[in-house]
Order: structure tokens, then sequence, then C-alpha cells
């Protein structure tokens, strides 16, 4: 049985080795606001150019946070970080990180884009009132993969804000937003 466990162990800690050093490649975090401001947007272009609905959003919103760079790794613990910003109309209106933390089955390394379009004022009010918002908990978020697209319109939008995950590179199965933290910084 202790044969088993150490040959799963060892491909357990291999496979996250692999995944792990690919990372640096995979994305690049920003280190100053103008880089952030080029990275932002180029990750929305990038997504209204390749989903229609994600484009009649962002002239629905009344913001938009987007993340071009979140880097996900782990080895039965896990944690994604990165950099983004709020937009609201065409200026920046402020400089965010997310963070989220995780724990189970999990090996390996990841990196993606995530953007999420504030629909009410009260969801930006949220953003801006609170010192790190926790999807999940405040205004009501929607994941929107093909499906969900497929079934909204810009009159049938009730919820407080809609999420984009799109961009997925690397070494690791499944990416979820829940329970990230998104708080302020100063850049």
């Amino acid at each position: 049985m202790s044969i088993v466990r150490n040959l799963a162990l060892a491909l357990t800690l291999t496979t996250a080795t692999v995944a792990l050093t690919g990372l640096p490649n995979m994305a690049k975090a920003a280190t100053t606001a103008h880089e952030l401001d080029v990275d932002s947007a180029a990750s929305l272009h990038t997504l209204e150019s390749t989903n229609g609905f994600a484009k009649r959003l962002a002239h629905e919103a009344k913001a938009i946070l987007i993340f071009p760079n979140i880097v996900k790794a782990g080895l039965i613990f896990g944690g994604a970080f990165g950099e983004g910003e709020l937009i609201q109309g065409s200026q920046v209106d402020g400089y965010f990180n997310s963070i989220t933390g995780s724990w189970g089955l999990q090996a390996g390394g990841q990196s993606y884009s995530y953007v999420v379009f504030l629909m009410t004022d009260n969801a930006l009010k949220y953003v801006h009132d609170t010192h790190g918002w926790e999807i999940g908990v405040g205004p009501t978020v929607v994941v929107v993969d093909e499906g969900v697209a497929k079934n909204l319109s810009t009159s049938t939008l009730k919820d407080d804000a809609y999420a984009f995950i799109y961009g997925q590179q690397g070494l690791m199965a499944g990416i979820s937003i829940e329970g990230t933290k998104i708080s302020h910084v100063h850049m």
C-alpha cells in the first residue's frame, strides 16, 4: 500500500513541478498602473472580439472590473492571484487585486483572465464601499458560459453582475471565482 501511495505522491509532485515551472511564461503581473491599463484594455478587447454578448454587456454596464492575468497554482492547497482595474465609462476608477485560496484534490498551474460587468448602481457602490469584496457575498454575480449566454439578452438582465472567465492556459482542471476576494490597492 505504501508503494502505491509513494508512486501517487511522486506523480503528483512531478505534475505540479512541471506545471509550476511553466507559470512564468503563462502570465506576467503588471508592475505599473500604465502596464495594467494596457493589459486590461487588450484583455477586454479579446473578450469582446470573441463574445458578442460580452460586447453588448460592456455598453450596458455601470462599470467593468478587468483582471487580465490571474495565475493559479496548487498541490492539495492552492491559490490564485492577479491585478486588475475598475473602468467606469472610459476612465480607470481604481486598481484592485484578486486573491483566491483553495484546497482539495488539485495539482498543477494555469493562468486565465476574467471580467466582471457591474450592471447596477448598488453593485458599483458595494465595490467602492467595501474594503474587500468576496464574490458570493454581496451583489449577485452570474458566471456566464455558453449556456447562460444563450438564455440572456440585454432586456432580460436582472442580476447585479455578470462574469466571464476566458483565456485559460496551463495544466489544471476547472476554474471558479466563487470565494475570490477583490480588494482595492494603490498603484
